[in-house]
């Protein structure tokens, strides 16, 4: 039978898999949190990067983006940097 990794033999995914059935729920819980956390951390780093001169504030706003869509993150947390009312108005 094919494992879940293609990298890991099927005698390492049965270990794995009874470890986790035998890991209490808080366990599981406090692993997810992190793999979240470190996935969030990746995500603004990569956001870091695109846009180097971005403030923390603006950087959040872009996470945003990314994670709820243009249309609900900008109904959140307003337009994103360079995109207000006001730039619309100035150029319009």
């Amino acid at each position: 039978m094919p494992t879940l990794a293609a990298d890991t033999s099927p005698e390492i995914e049965a270990r794995q898999m009874e470890a986790m059935r035998q890991m209490p729920a808080w366990r599981k819980l406090q692993l997810a949190g992190g793999m979240n956390r470190m996935v969030r951390t990746l995500a603004l780093r990569g956001l870091k990067r695109r846009y180097p001169e971005a403030s923390d504030a603006e950087l959040h706003r872009y996470f945003a983006e990314q994670r709820l869509g243009s249309s609900l993150a900008e109904r959140v947390y307003g337009p994103l940097p360079g995109q207000g009312r006001d730039d619309a108005e100035r150029t319009g």
